[in-house]
C-alpha cells in the first residue's frame, strides 16, 4: 500500500493480524521527498533564503536524484563541489541514505537488499 493513513486504518480494521507493508515505489518516493526537504532547508538555514542559481546546492538538485551508478563525470564533479564543505553535510548524509534505500529495493535478493541498509 502507499502511505495514505486511510489504507492502513481500513486494513487494520478488516485484517487485524496483517502487517502493513509499503510498496517499493512509495518507500523510494518518501526517501527522495526527504532529500528534497533537506536540500531546501539547509540553504534557508544558512542564508536566510531558498537556494538560488549562484549557490552550490541549486545546480545539484536534479543530480541528487540520479542513481550513483548512472552519474556522469560532470555530475560527480558537481556533487563533489557541493559536498566539499561541511555546511552541506546534512544533505550529503540524506542523499546517501536515499541512495541506499533505493538500491536495497532494487536488489534482486530481498535478504541481501536489506543488509545494504
Amino acid at each position: 500500500m502507499d502511505g495514505f493513513a486511510g489504507f492502513k486504518t481500513a486494513a487494520t480494521e478488516e485484517l487485524p493480524g496483517a502487517a502493513p507493508v509499503m510498496d517499493p515505489f512509495h518507500v523510494g518516493r518518501l526517501a527522495c521527498d526527504a532529500l528534497d526537504q533537506c536540500r531546501r532547508r539547509v540553504p534557508q538555514h544558512l542564508h536566510g533564503h531558498r537556494g538560488r542559481a549562484g549557490k552550490p546546492l541549486y545546480p545539484a538538485r536534479r543530480t541528487q536524484h540520479t542513481g550513483a551508478d548512472f552519474l556522469t563525470d560532470r555530475q560527480h564533479a558537481r556533487l563533489q563541489a557541493v559536498f566539499r564543505t561541511d555546511e552541506h553535510g546534512e544533505v550529503e548524509a540524506t542523499w546517501g541514505i536515499c541512495l541506499r534505500m533505493v538500491a536495497a529495493y532494487r536488489h534482486p535478493h530481498k535478504t541481501a537488499g536489506k543488509q545494504q541498509l
